[in-house]
């Protein structure tokens, strides 16, 4: 099965890399769906399903119309952030985004088998080949 994965952030250079650890942590993919920024990225969900959305958390929407909100149809979100190994203090923004629906949270950089084992473990569902 096929999963369609949203990918926000400003760069196209970032968007173009992690679609390659996509492709290299062996999960089936289906078209590639970019956004440059979260207020794209929740135009885009208002029309269109997806399985997850991987964004920075620098570019995840806040307020009213934040990751949990009804008019995203999205079955899972996982964060990445370029932030590293976070201080106690760093954490809360995190924390927020599992409050209003991020299923998972995933530091950069990482490497391909990992970010298939944190989007696996958010869907709930094991994608890799046999």
């Amino acid at each position: 099965m096929e999963l369609s994965i949203l990918i926000v952030d400003d760069s196209p250079a970032m968007r173009a890399f992690i679609r390659r650890v996509l492709e290299l942590s062996g999960l089936e993919l289906g078209p590639n769906l970019e956004a440059s920024n979260g207020e794209e990225a929740l135009r885009f969900l208002e029309d269109h399903w997806v399985d997850a959305v991987l964004t920075d958390i620098n570019y995840a929407p806040h307020g009213r119309r934040g990751v949990g909100a009804p008019n995203v149809r999205t079955s899972g979100v996982v964060l990445d952030s370029g932030r590293g190994h976070l201080h106690r203090s760093d954490r809360e923004p995190i924390r927020k985004m599992l409050t209003l629906g991020a299923k998972g949270y995933i530091a950069k950089p990482f490497a391909p088998e990992a970010l298939r084992e944190e989007l696996e473990h958010s869907l709930g569902v094991n994608h890799a080949p046999a």
